[in-house]
């Protein structure tokens, strides 16, 4: 034999690949579970079933009321929550009441609600501070209409107002 010499594959050798191989996996899982965790929006049925039946009267709720062509407005700033809904014309839309509920995307720690009232430009006002942060704002408007006019955002306050 020349001068080459054969290393032997020891338990050491074993030990290091499996070491490796699994680290490698179990990296992977952290990093997913890390991203998964920061993505989610939080939104969650309490039962799939039910949601899933109510899924086409929702729908037909939502294009009824999108063919009414009315487009909600609603401000944030300073602790003065404002919410008014504006017809095809631009006009105002006479509301009997409209409330209102800030949710956070994950968790329910936060949560709140708010009936707003009549201000004497038309639309509808409470004061109430909004923490900064994201927010979920459900929306109810009662137009006179068979339905009430339901409208949700997803909003990002900071300093006080909605950006």
């Amino acid at each position: 034999m020349s001068g080459t010499s054969q290393k032997e594959f020891t338990g050491r050798h074993m030990l290091l690949i499996m070491i490796a191989f699994f680290g490698v996996i179990i990296a992977v899982n952290i990093t997913m579970a890390v991203v998964a965790r920061q993505s989610w929006t939080g939104l969650v049925a309490k039962n799939t079933y039910v949601a899933s039946q109510q899924f086409n009267q929702k729908m037909a709720d939502t294009k009824a009321q999108a063919a009414l062509h009315w487009s909600g407005s609603l401000t944030v700033r300073d602790g003065a929550i404002g919410y008014r809904i504006a017809d095809a014309s631009s006009q105002n839309v006479p509301l009997k009441s409209v409330s209102l509920k800030f949710m956070r995307p994950v968790g329910d720690h936060n949560d709140w609600s708010e009936t707003l009232t009549l201000s004497s430009d038309g639309g509808y006002r409470t004061v109430h501070p909004v923490a900064d942060g994201v927010w979920l704002v459900a929306i109810e408007a009662d137009a006179g209409l068979d339905k009430p006019f339901r409208e949700t955002l997803r909003i990002n306050i900071v300093g006080g107002a909605r950006k």
